[in-house]
């Protein structure tokens, strides 16, 4: 699961006030070479949740994001470019679990795919 896609699931809960973000529990972590797409990265820079992205990389071992949100100037740079596409399209949690923080509730990662299945008393 990449972090791109990470930054946007939630959990849904009853009951539950805020389903994002989810906590990452990494057990292996993958590197896939993926192609630069410059237009890509700077449509999808204003719809990312920084502080999300940078924590959950950091939980996956890759801390070469700043923590606040850049200003947008920065689209510009190509090593801050650089390390924002292999943070959000070249980091997989191939193992693990994500964690909803209110609860507790994990949803298993197998091989790349998380399983954001709801018991029945969840829904």
């Amino acid at each position: 699961m990449r972090l791109l896609t990470h930054n946007m699931l939630s959990s849904n809960i009853k009951g539950v006030i805020n389903g994002f973000p989810l906590l990452i529990e990494a057990e292996r972590v993958v590197e896939k070479q993926v192609d630069f797409n410059l237009d890509f990265l700077k449509n999808m820079f204003s719809k990312i949740d920084w502080k999300a992205l940078a924590d959950a990389s950091k939980t996956m071992g890759y801390d070469e994001l700043p923590d606040e949100v850049p200003d947008p100037s920065v689209l510009d740079s190509q090593e801050f470019l650089q390390k924002f596409h292999h943070a959000l399209l070249e980091l997989h949690l191939e193992e693990g679990a994500l964690v909803y923080p209110e609860t507790g509730r994990r949803f298993p990662v197998n091989k790349g795919i998380p399983n954001m299945f709801l018991h029945e008393d969840e829904v």
